[in-house]
């Protein structure tokens, strides 16, 4: 974690401890765009993006009401909402729901990209296993380190970094071949 993140993230727990509202403002707006676009690419949807960061820190609240203050000390608040966000992508995705995406899904989606580079995109991290694309999205789109990576998903350093080289080494030669069309 960089310096300037590590003294947020204690500004954030401090205010947290002190004044929950506040602090939980202050919580969200540091880590939603990150929890948004991260599950954004893991859900392929705006629409679904959407509410595993708003449930998410939903979530984040009700429990964060009933910590004391050492263990909201203790948290690392990053990884804990990856944590929370990483679950409820996997629960859409163990129960997706049958509704028709939004023909406007494209120009409201809240992404860097043209609909079209996003649409494209996220075909690409659709054809990595699960596995794989969980890994690459979280160190490369969340801009997590690999040991926070592991902690979030329960899987080992190692096997973390071998899911995002064979993830990227994946996409690579995906964009190859498209190229060569």
């Amino acid at each position: 974690m960089k310096a300037r993140d590590a003294s947020t993230e204690t500004e954030i727990k401090q205010s947290l401890v002190a004044e929950l509202d506040l602090g939980f403002t202050m919580l969200v707006r540091r880590y939603q765009p990150g929890i948004y676009s991260g599950a954004r690419r893991l859900t392929h949807r705006h629409e679904d993006a959407e509410e595993v960061a708003q449930d998410t820190f939903l979530r984040a609240y009700r429990a964060l009401g009933g910590y004391d203050n050492n263990r909201i000390h203790d948290l690392r608040l990053r990884a804990w909402l990856w944590t929370i966000a990483l679950n409820l992508c996997r629960d859409r995705a163990a129960h997706p729901r049958n509704e028709t995406a939004s023909l406007s899904e494209g120009a409201n989606a809240a992404t860097d990209e043209t609909p079209i580079d996003a649409a494209s995109w996220n075909r690409r991290l659709a054809r990595l296993s699960v596995d794989q694309r969980n890994a690459v999205v979280l160190r490369h789109v969340a801009d997590l380190p690999i040991a926070e990576i592991a902690e979030i998903t329960g899987r080992p350093e190692g096997t973390i970094k071998a899911d995002v080289s064979r993830g990227l080494d994946r996409l690579r030669d995906t964009l190859a071949r498209e190229e060569l069309k």
